[in-house]
């Protein structure tokens, strides 16, 4: 048996740079599939965000299962990964906010929407490797409203993890605004 202080579970990204988060936890794997299988996790996801269709919102939220990999004891309030006000007014509504706010419910912690805010456009981050996607992200991010950060455990909430890149940034942004710690929770992790 592994002993906890030689066991480590990071992946090779965060093995290479440690993260300014201290956790992150998926509850599903992003794996591309056939397009043809609109049932697909992925497919939802795409068709959730790009598609712009709010219908899937429920069954999405279904895939977090009855268990979430965090709970009340682990965070002290709940904040989704922002989009730029441009994107929301074009896309309609933020799909972390979205999420967010089911995980606050089931866990029964605060979700503070408004407290970090994308104040910088960025282009997509889909085509790109980690690097670029790191340098895409960097200083796009900003605290409003740091006494609500301040000294509290976030858990920052995505619906995509890929390379880590923004919820790293965000996290960056967020303990230099006084976060006590901030976990990572996303819908799904791409492997």
């Amino acid at each position: 048996m592994v002993s906890a202080a030689l066991r480590d579970d990071r992946c090779a990204n965060c093995l290479e740079r440690r993260p300014h988060f201290a956790s992150a936890r998926s509850v599903a794997r992003y794996r591309a599939s056939a397009e043809s299988d609109r049932r697909s996790l992925p497919s939802l996801i795409r068709r959730h965000k790009y598609g712009l269709d709010q219908s899937l919102r429920a069954a999405l939220a279904e895939f977090l299962g009855d268990v979430l990999p965090y709970s009340a004891d682990d965070c002290d309030i709940v904040v989704p990964v922002p989009l730029h006000r441009r994107r929301l007014w074009w896309r309609g509504f933020n799909q972390a906010a979205l999420l967010a706010q089911t995980i606050a419910v089931r866990i029964d912690r605060p979700l503070e929407l408004y407290a970090l805010t994308r104040s910088k456009v960025t282009t997509p981050q889909t085509s790109k490797d980690h690097d670029e996607r790191r340098r895409n992200v960097r200083r796009a991010f900003s605290v409003q409203r740091a006494g609500r950060i301040k000294g509290r455990r976030v858990l920052l909430v995505d619906d995509v993890m890929t390379t880590g890149a923004t919820v790293d940034e965000c996290a960056r942004v967020l303990v230099a605004a006084g976060a006590a710690r901030v976990d990572v929770l996303t819908l799904a992790r791409v492997l």
